[in-house]
């Protein structure tokens, strides 16, 4: 086998293994960004747990309110 044969198949080789090197890496990287954005979607769910609460409070203080309401109307 000639010398430039050997040579193309070793330079081939360097340029596979770097790019399968580059692409371990973007593998890496996007699972640990899937990871974080697992956990800021969790966050999320959270404060949106902590604001729920405020529709259910708005109707019980429409009830509560009703009597005022009745009186305003009254006069």
């Amino acid at each position: 086998m000639p010398v430039e044969a050997i040579v193309t198949l070793i330079l081939g080789a360097l340029i596979i293994a770097a790019a399968a090197l580059g692409l371990l890496r973007a593998i890496l990287h996007l699972s640990a960004t899937s990871k974080t954005l697992g956990i800021l979607d969790g966050g999320v769910e959270i404060i949106v747990q902590k604001t729920s609460t405020v529709p259910s409070t708005v109707a019980s203080v429409n009830q509560s309110l009703a009597p005022v309401k009745a009186f305003a109307d009254s006069i």
